[in-house]
């Protein structure tokens, strides 16, 4: 019999070798993943598999007969040994919006074996924000780019999102919902966050079919390579949101009405201990394990910005016990990652007694939670480390997608270690990255994943002269100097100032989503443009050089819009026609200005966003719906009187001149008839006239390109030279 079991071994040990796969290591697709990133080096590498250190992902690296040995315990890991190799020894970077992957030739040798052991078990990535934030109108091509960026960067519990609504819709169905039904339930495309949270029904739909099953099998293509490179996806969860018409056809259903923030109509919330919540819990983890598989993890986000109907102890626990039960009743490997923003977000709800009661009737190896931001505003520290609970320490660093320069480097590089060292840090199993947005400030992220690999704190002042050599492939004294200037400006303070050009028109400081306030001399950021400009010929074509100008020309000049909206507020606090006239006329060209920059980058074009939202419509409806979804989620977010209009706003072209310009005109026309006329200026007046048209421009469709124009060196070379007196 023992011998038996040992040749069914080494015959199970063959296969796998002759199939690709070495223990959790998929040789096969990480060899194709390294040919999508080095295409013309890929030749040059070779993959093995190396055993798990203590249950740790591991990876290795060195140089052995002319070539360069990847090894690890899965494609991750490997992935990871790969971008270590480009990073330290190639001086090359792969990242959002612009990558530097002129490897050199000869290809560089790493002279000693290096082996890195990472101490986190997991390593999330994304907010359910950012799908759609950033990600609403992915296509697999994209999707692609973006799974071998988290594989390069260590990441292995990706949060999976994408074609949900598809499952939901056959689980309402076989429950006797119509077609009317589920139009009253799905949102549009750019807000399904919102829709998984429970915190809106319908705004911006209704959802045609045609993207449910679109995104199903786009899901599909996302999950298999995910799970072929050797990470964990987290797949939704049931958290007791309902059709609004669910009443009307379960009439003995206990139903609690919860409402957003006061700004959207009602949702509903099926009561934890009503008998349909385990039935439809259990339905859907049946349909969704059947449609997608699964790694049994699950997310679920029970008031998410929203008020408990009840403080009480026991109501609290029988709601977390009933969300994870619905779970394990289907799936008993299951395991509850929870984001525990509801923690910080009503910090004043969630006492001690209220988080430890909410988390107690989960069993420890149950949860696992997400301190969402605990860079800036930490739960862990003030609830005993979850109670025992597993938990992941995260960057949540952006809000929105909004595209500005800034980030907290000097507290991010030192943070993560010492939660991870802390005596009382509890069951601390993991690391996230859970912006709202991403494609913006790629060195923060850079910052926190390099920080995988290691124990100890990075040295930040040494980080960004590795970080500018391997932006731009070589070592420039001017480009060191402006990366240390940008980590003593930009890059030393966490905050969401904006430009005042991206805020609905006002006289004060700040509105709404906008706060103006620059937390360090803003005269110094146009250091960082002449510095970087003076190496304009040495990195000709290199996309990290261009991209990184072009967002420091970009930020200086929306600082300086702060300084020109002040002075048209005091020229009409002094009746000063004359003055008015020439900042008026200086704004608009400042907003001019700051279009033509950005519509010479790709990602950076308001047209691209909108074309790629209309390429999932089968017919021109559709086409028109997903343009007015994608419009809407970056200017007025909501309706006609949106609160959180602007919340997502951002520094593209298209925006500065097809939007933000437009309703600046509006308001600084009015206020310029008021000083010739001598009337006194109505404010709520013209903010109505704004608010209609902000109105008919998100339903309107067209008229932005979706193809870049100019050249960014020129055009940053103009600009410097009209602007370097002024600002």
């Amino acid at each position: 019999m023992k011998r038996i079991l040992v040749l069914m071994a080494v015959a199970a040990f063959l296969c796998s070798c002759a199939s690709g796969q070495k223990g959790d290591l998929n040789v096969h697709a990480t060899y194709d993943l390294i040919g999508r990133v080095v295409p013309e080096h890929a030749a040059y590498f070779k993959v093995e598999y190396v055993a798990p250190e203590n249950g740790n992902d591991v990876y290795e690296l060195e140089s052995r007969g002319g070539k360069i040995i990847l090894r690890g315990n899965n494609g991750v890991s490997v992935a990871s040994a790969l971008n270590h190799y480009l990073e330290k020894y190639a001086h090359c970077e792969y990242s959002w919006n612009a990558s530097n992957l002129d490897i050199p030739s000869p290809m560089p040798k790493v002279e000693k074996k290096v082996r890195k052991v990472t101490p986190y078990k997991y390593r999330h990535y994304f907010n359910y924000c950012t799908f759609n934030y950033t990600a609403s109108w992915w296509d697999w091509e994209r999707w692609q780019k973006e799974i071998d960026y988290m594989a390069l960067h260590g990441i292995n519990m990706p949060l999976a999102m994408t074609g949900q609504n598809a499952v939901w819709d056959r689980v309402y169905r076989k429950l006797g919902f119509t077609d009317e039904d589920m139009d009253k339930f799905f949102t549009g495309p750019a807000y399904f966050m919102w829709f998984w949270a429970g915190n809106i029904d319908a705004w911006g739909g209704p959802l045609p079919q045609s993207w449910k099953e679109s995104h199903e099998e786009l899901q599909k293509q996302i999950l298999k390579r995910e799970r072929e490179l050797g990470m964990k996806p987290i797949l939704p969860a049931f958290t007791g949101h309902v059709p609004p018409t669910f009443g009307e056809r379960y009439p003995e259903a206990r139903l609690q009405r919860t409402n957003w923030e006061g700004r959207f109509d009602d949702t509903f919330i099926l009561a934890p201990d009503d008998p349909m919540f385990k039935t439809i819990g259990n339905m859907f983890m049946e349909e969704q394990i059947k449609t997608f598989g699964t790694d049994h993890y699950y997310g679920a986000d029970t008031f998410n910005e929203m008020v408990p109907p009840s403080k009480e102890l026991d109501y609290l626990e029988n709601i977390g016990k009933s969300v994870y039960q619905s779970m394990a009743d289907v799936d008993p490997e299951a395991v509850w990652v929870m984001q525990g923003w509801l923690f910080v977000d009503k910090q004043w709800f969630w006492g001690p007694d209220q988080i430890q009661a909410y988390l107690g009737g989960i069993p420890d190896d149950g949860m696992i939670i997400l301190d969402l931001w605990a860079e800036e505003n930490p739960v862990w520290n003030r609830s005993e480390s979850f109670y025992g609970k597993p938990w992941i320490w995260c960057m949540l660093h952006n809000f929105g997608g909004r595209n500005m320069l800034y980030g907290n480097a000097h507290k991010l590089a030192l943070e993560p270690s010492r939660v991870l060292n802390h005596p009382d840090a509890g069951n601390l199993m993991g690391i996230g990255a859970v912006p709202e947005g991403i494609e913006q400030n790629p060195v923060i992220y850079s910052l926190l994943f390099d920080q995988i690999w290691q124990r100890e704190p990075i040295y930040v002042e040494s980080w960004i002269r590795d970080y500018a050599h391997k932006r731009y492939g070589q070592k420039i004294p001017q480009m060191e100097q402006a990366w240390k200037i940008l980590l003593a400006t930009a890059y030393s303070h966490e905050g969401n100032y904006e430009s005042s050009i991206m805020a609905r028109p006002t006289f004060n400081k700040d509105n709404t989503w906008a706060y103006t306030d620059i937390p360090y001399d803003p005269a110094r950021m146009k250091d960082v443009w002449e510095l970087m400009l003076s190496c304009a010929d040495l990195l000709a074509g290199n996309e990290c050089y261009e991209y990184d100008l072009l967002m420091v020309g970009k930020q200086v000049l929306a600082n300086h819009a702060r300084v020109i909206q002040r002075k048209f507020g005091e020229d009409y606090r002094t009746d000063d026609l004359v003055a008015f006239d020439r900042n008026y006329k200086d704004y608009m060209t400042l907003i001019d200005d700051l279009d033509a920059l950005m519509a010479t980058h790709q990602d950076l074009l308001l047209g691209k966003w909108i074309e790629d939202a209309r390429e999932w419509g089968t017919t021109e409806a559709e086409k028109d719906l997903y343009e007015r979804n994608a419009r809407n989620i970056v200017t007025l977010w909501g309706g006609k009187d949106a609160f959180l209009h602007d919340y997502a706003s951002k520094q593209w072209a298209g925006l500065f001149k097809g939007f933000y310009k437009v309703r600046w005109q509006m308001f600084l026309d009015e206020v310029r008839r008021c000083i010739d006329k001598n009337l006194k200026f109505d404010v709520e007046g013209t903010d109505d006239r704004i608010r209609e048209w902000e109105w008919e421009w998100v339903n309107s469709t067209g008229g932005f390109s979706a193809e870049p124009q100019g050249n960014t060196v020129e055009i940053s070379k103009e600009l410097y030279n009209k602007y370097k007196d002024i600002v």
